[in-house]
C-alpha cells in the first residue's frame, strides 16, 4: 500500500495525531530495532497526545480566562502574604477533585485575578472544565436568561462546569433579584463542583454586601464553609512593577 493512501485513510478516520507521527517516521529511515508492535505503540501514543492537547485547547478557549496566567509564573518575591507552599499544594488541583472552593481577597492590584486565572488554567490542564466570569457580568447574563426564558438552561450549563471562577465579587450591594440568582447558582453546584471567588471584601463582611441576613447565611454557608482562603496584603503590584517599555505589568 502506498504511504500517501495510508495518510489519506488515517485523515479520513480523523486520526490526525497518527498522521503527524507517521509522517515524521516516514521522513527518516526506519530504525532497524523498531518492530511493528513498537511502531503501532508510537502511533497510538501520538494520537492520544494529540487528542489530549486538542481537548485542553478547547477547555482553555471555553474558559475565556481574563489573563494568560500560569501557576509556574506566580511571583512570590513581592511582599503580599502569599504562601508558596499553599499555592504549590493547590497546584495539584486536588481541591477541584474534592469539590472545594477558593476565596482570594485583598486590595486592588495585589494579584487576585491573576492567581484565580492561574489556578483555573492549571485545572484546565488537569482536565477540568472552567468558565471565567466577572461577577457582575454573570448576574447580567442570568437576568437576561430569565427574561428570555432560558434561565434553567443557563443554570444547568453552569452546574455542569467543574470549576467556576467569579471575579470581583462584592463591588456592589446585591439586590433581592441578584441574591436569588446567585443562590440558585451556588445551590446547584454545592458539594458537586468548585467555585473560585476574588473579592476586595473579606468573607466576614459579606453579609453586608449580600444585603439580607437569611440569604447571606445561605450563600456564605455554600461558598465560604471549608473554602481555602487566601488573604493578600501589601501594595499594589501594578504600582511597584513596570515592564521595560514603561507600561504597567499585570499583577502576578
Amino acid at each position: 500500500m502506498l504511504i500517501e493512501q495510508t495518510f489519506d485513510k488515517l485523515t479520513t478516520l480523523q486520526l490526525h495525531g497518527m498522521v503527524e507521527a507517521f509522517q515524521r517516521f516516514a521522513e527518516h529511515a526506519p530504525a532497524p530495532d523498531v518492530s511493528a508492535t513498537d511502531l503501532v505503540g508510537i502511533l497510538v501514543d501520538a494520537e492520544c497526545a494529540y487528542r489530549d492537547n486538542r481537548k485542553l485547547q478547547l477547555r482553555l478557549k471555553n474558559a475565556k480566562l481574563r489573563q494568560q496566567a500560569c501557576i509556574e509564573d506566580i511571583d512570590y518575591r513581592h511582599p503580599r502574604g502569599l504562601s508558596k507552599p499553599l499555592m504549590l499544594d493547590l497546584a495539584n488541583s486536588r481541591w477541584a477533585a474534592q469539590h472545594q472552593n477558593i476565596i482570594l481577597t485583598g486590595k486592588t492590584g495585589v494579584g487576585k485575578s491573576y492567581l484565580a486565572c492561574a489556578l483555573a488554567h492549571k485545572a484546565c490542564r488537569d482536565g477540568y472544565s472552567v468558565p471565567y466570569r466577572r461577577f457582575s457580568r454573570l448576574l447580567d447574563e442570568l437576568a437576561q436568561a430569565r427574561a428570555d426564558g432560558t434561565y434553567l438552561t443557563a443554570l444547568r450549563r453552569l452546574a455542569k462546569t467543574q470549576v467556576l471562577v467569579l471575579d470581583d465579587f462584592g463591588l456592589d450591594v446585591l439586590g433581592a433579584g441578584d441574591r436569588r440568582l446567585f443562590l440558585d447558582v451556588l445551590e446547584d453546584r454545592y458539594g458537586l463542583s468548585s467555585t473560585v471567588v476574588t473579592s476586595q471584601v473579606e468573607p466576614d463582611l459579606w453579609h453586608g454586601v449580600i444585603g439580607e441576613e437569611t440569604a447571606a447565611d445561605s450563600i456564605c454557608d455554600r461558598l465560604v464553609h471549608d473554602a481555602h482562603k487566601i488573604k493578600l496584603s501589601g501594595e499594589s503590584i501594578r504600582k511597584t512593577k513596570s515592564s521595560l517599555n514603561g507600561h504597567t505589568k499585570s499583577a502576578k
